[in-house]
């Protein structure tokens, strides 16, 4: 009896335990339908109510023990191709590439993801073989019940590493990603691992890498410590969690074949860690050509947002950050109608600021339009109510380095661009020419700046064109995505 009843299949949630072995593809599925039960309602939402799907917040001591863990882990040396990673397939028209990232469309929409999507949709083009791979536990680790192993988004693959059970520990996480991510490396055969921050995107495809004997690219598109430094007052250069994650950024940093990043100012900072200079690439920020057509008609959304149709608009589209620098702005603007120049302020997008800027405006009694986040696909209609795109970011350290990429998306539109006067910046700003450039953090330096450019109808009309121009000619997806082919060691 005990023998037969060994034999009879066991279920699951309606699955038997020989299926879910004989296809591990069926454990995500199985997962969610695990989640259901602790969480009712439907899938496609956020699972709110299961500890299994929204982990809860970590503490400094855990992320600081963590780093630590990860630092003092040392792998098996890896051999490592002579020069910049170069590819042993196909060649340039065939080379296969797999991208390893954190979050992605299109469960997240935010600026990397939409770098992320636009450089494979732009390598594809160039006859890449582009997937892309995102985090462990991703998305179900933010509460997100998609399950599913891969998603197409306009043809580009995005495939998700789903484990099980969350890996006990960060070391054996990253060993399970490469586990996960193996499988992938053994059906596509990719000639190059390109991982993109953080540093443990670059973990895993390095042991990939060593693995399979594949060169790695690792992709910096911040620092991390940086913007974790900004977000705070109470943070400091001097706190572990600061130094520790910088010193394993540094460390993957200099175990990968070649190093991506998106400007100048970048560059300098990754080759002052001592990362060799000849094997660093910048390919810079980009905007899908269709930002260069003509702005829609703005009529039916001024009147919808309340703005008045001869008001004078200026206006962002970013994450509110206190680093961001949207309260000089707002000063700016107090101060022109003061002065018997007022603006309207758009301000596109949201963030842990929105409530203390909501309340400074109305403090100072500007009229800011608030509009939250809104659909990329409406980004556009947004730019058209606007006569001046503004960046008023800090002097912080990371405004200093990182370039953004919403300013190349006006520009593209023909808006002038007024920004701060920081490294990163320059390099997008040319002033009198496609924009103008101004004190950071003073908001009468601000004001003026404004005043010059938002009143003066021909200079901003000239401004625009001339910054739309540059940016047809050098930074569309499609031209940066060429400079990938030298990170990959192809000519």
């Amino acid at each position: 009896m005990r023998n037969n009843a060994l034999k009879k299949p066991v279920y699951l949630l309606g699955l038997t335990w020989r299926q879910i072995r004989d296809d591990p593809g069926r454990a995500p599925r199985l997962a969610v339908r695990l989640l259901a039960r602790a969480a009712p309602g439907p899938l496609g939402g956020r699972l709110r109510r299961s500890r299994l799907a929204v982990p809860r917040p970590r503490g400094a001591r855990r992320e600081n023990a963590e780093l630590r863990e990860l630092l003092a882990h040392t792998p098996p040396a890896r051999k490592r191709p002579a020069g910049p990673a170069r590819p042993a397939g196909r060649g340039g028209s065939g080379t296969g590439v797999l991208q390893f990232v954190t979050n992605a469309l299109p469960a997240t929409n935010a600026g990397y993801t939409v770098r992320t999507h636009r450089i494979a949709l732009a390598q594809r083009e160039m006859g890449f073989g582009t997937h892309v791979a995102t985090r462990l536990g991703y998305p179900l680790s933010q509460g997100l019940g998609d399950a599913r192993a891969r998603v197409e988004v306009d043809g580009v693959p995005y495939h998700r590493l789903l484990p099980w059970l969350p890996p006990a520990g960060p070391v054996r996480a990253v060993a399970k990603g490469a586990d996960l991510a193996g499988r992938l490396v053994e059906e596509l055969r990719p000639d190059v691992l390109h991982a993109v921050s953080n540093h443990l995107n670059a973990a895993v495809a390095l042991e990939l890498g060593r693995r399979h004997g594949l060169p790695v690219v690792y992709e910096v598109r911040g620092f991390l410590e940086d913007s974790w430094l900004s977000r705070d007052p109470a943070h400091s250069a001097s706190d572990e969690f600061y130094r520790l994650t910088r010193e394993l950024e540094t460390r993957r940093m200099a175990e990968a074949d070649a190093v991506v990043t998106l400007g100048e100012a970048m560059r300098a900072e990754i080759a002052s860690r001592g990362v060799p200079e000849e094997k660093i690439f910048v390919v810079p920020n980009g905007v899908d050509e269709a930002f260069l057509e003509p702005l829609p008609d703005a009529a039916g959304l001024r009147a919808e947002l309340g703005i008045a149709a001869d008001a004078t608009v200026v206006g962002l589209t970013s994450s509110f950050y206190g680093y961001e620098g949207i309260d000089t702005l707002i000063d700016a603007a107090a101060l022109l109608r003061d002065r018997g120049a007022p603006v309207t302020l758009l301000l596109v997008g949201d963030g842990p600021e929105r409530g203390a800027l909501e309340r400074r405006a109305a403090g100072h009694g500007v009229h800011a339009v608030f509009t939250g986040r809104v659909p990329m696909g409406s980004v556009r209609r947004y730019h058209a109510l606007l006569d001046v795109f503004a960046v008023p970011r800090r002097a912080d350290r990371v405004c200093q380095l990182v370039t953004p990429l919403k300013p190349l998306e006006a520009m593209a539109g023909g808006i002038p661009v007024i920004a701060s006067d920081v490294r990163a910046l320059r390099e997008i700003v040319e002033p009198g020419v496609t924009g103008a450039l101004t004190v950071p953090e003073d908001a009468e330096a601000w004001a003026n700046c404004l005043e010059e450019l938002a009143y003066s109808p021909e200079s901003r009309r000239k401004t625009g064109q001339r910054a739309r121009e540059w940016v047809r000619a050098e930074r569309t997806w499609r031209a940066v995505a060429t400079g990938y082919r030298a990170a990959y060691g192809l000519r």
